[in-house]
């Protein structure tokens, strides 16, 4: 199959990347760009990061940012990585290497200047494809057929690749979810259900990071569905218990043009148990705001969709609008699957209320309290509180003062 050129591509005239690359000797073959970047471009998809690979030694990549004028930083250099910076743009820049031992995590490794030996070691064939500074792609391993077939297709052996890094498990239907076509590739399905084990091996925070990279694919319903066939899924996630709801997310969000949501896919599959988020929370060290938003979600009850305005300010200004507004969603993503649509129009109706509400401020404080010569302690907390309900049941109509009138009576 002919490789198609890159030339011309708008992400190769970004004035940075063409410093990187001529500090670099691109133009003499020396350093090239690999991966996302090239795959991205070649399927017309939005660029992000643009990594690169050199046959320059580390200390090499060092010396000549230096000498073009550019900040390098070792982020990885035992590795053979060098970040170098350009007009605030960071690239990273890999010397070319091979594997010479590995663990299943972590791998000792030796530099090279051949490519093809390179491009051995990573891990899909899609992502063994280079391009230099004028766009032209370079294809070590023939790997363009692939992609433009959209099959994500292990680099060799399935099981070698995935011995090497079980992350590569997650990495396979990660990509299959944002790549991938049809029905995965049939070796490294088998390859991936025989290894699952060794996910367990993996670091917490190197798993999540791919399990929400999955979620946040535009449409991440298949390769869950292979991920469960093939006992993956319950390795990485074993919280999982409704993975079929993803699909109706993922419509509701087409239909509600808003943008996909991992978090909110994620309450989708797991049970709403403050004891089952605790726990998963804990294993996959997931982010104290991550934490407290699944927590939240859990702990607000589903808004009755007939809910009058008075009493769903009432759950909002309780619960915090983001769980309820999660809360909503999902019964809209529900409603919606079932077309119901008196509900869903009520749950629309619901949205826009909560989404515009704005919590306010309770007027009194403890400090009005001791002013007025309560004394500090529990009973001072428990009227404040008695005080604060008293308010929400009249629909936050009563004035500070009127508070105060109502705390000298009790």
């Amino acid at each position: 199959m002919k490789l198609p050129s890159l030339a011309g591509h708008p992400f190769l005239e970004a004035p940075a990347l063409k410093r990187v690359m001529h500090a670099l000797k691109s133009e003499e073959g020396a350093t090239r760009i690999v991966g996302g970047a090239v795959r991205n471009a070649l399927l017309g998809e939005p660029v992000g990061d643009i990594d690169m690979a050199t046959i320059l030694l580390p200390e090499d990549v060092v010396a000549a940012a230096e000498d073009a004028g550019l900040k390098s930083v070792p982020t990885g250099i035992e590795h053979g990585t060098v970040t170098v910076i350009a007009e605030g743009h960071p690239f990273e820049v890999t010397t070319l290497r091979a594997d010479v031992e590995t663990d299943g995590r972590h791998a000792v490794v030796r530099f090279t200047d051949d490519w093809a030996e390179d491009a051995g070691r990573r891990d899909f064939t899609l992502n063994a494809l280079y391009c230099d500074a004028s766009g032209h792609v370079f294809d070590p391993l023939g790997g363009y057929p692939d992609l433009a077939a959209r099959n994500i297709r292990f680099v060799g052996d399935p099981e070698e690749r995935i011995r090497e890094d079980y992350l590569r498990i997650l990495r396979f239907f990660r990509f299959f979810a944002w790549y991938g076509d049809g029905r995965p590739d049939a070796e490294g399905l088998k390859a991936s259900s025989r290894l699952k084990a060794g996910i367990a091996v993996l670091s917490a925070e190197r798993v999540w990071s791919e399990l929400k990279r999955l979620l946040a694919a535009p449409d991440p319903s298949r390769a869950l569905r292979w991920m469960r066939i093939t006992g993956t899924l319950d390795k990485a996630l074993p919280e999982n218990w409704g993975i079929d709801a993803i699909e109706r997310v993922v419509a509701a969000e087409r239909a509600e043009e808003i943008p996909p949501d991992p978090l909110l896919r994620l309450m989708a599959i797991i049970p709403p148990h403050r004891s089952r988020i605790d726990q998963l929370a804990s294993r996959l060290r997931l982010a104290r705001k991550e934490t407290e938003r699944l927590v939240s979600w859990a702990e607000t009850p589903e808004p009755e969709s007939e809910l009058s305005d008075a009493l769903l300010a009432r759950r909002a200004y309780s619960s915090g609008r983001r769980a309820l507004t999660d809360r909503l969603f999902l019964a809209l993503a529900r409603d919606m699957e079932k077309d119901d649509e008196r509900a869903v129009a009520a749950r629309k109706r619901q949205l826009a209320f909560v989404r515009d509400y704005e919590r306010p401020t309770f007027p009194l404080t403890g400090k009005d309290l001791l002013a007025a010569g309560y004394q500090p302690g529990p009973e001072l907390g428990k009227l404040l509180n008695e005080l604060e309900e008293r308010w929400l049941e009249v629909d936050f109509a009563i004035s500070r003062e009127e508070l105060l009138a109502l705390a000298r009576r009790q």
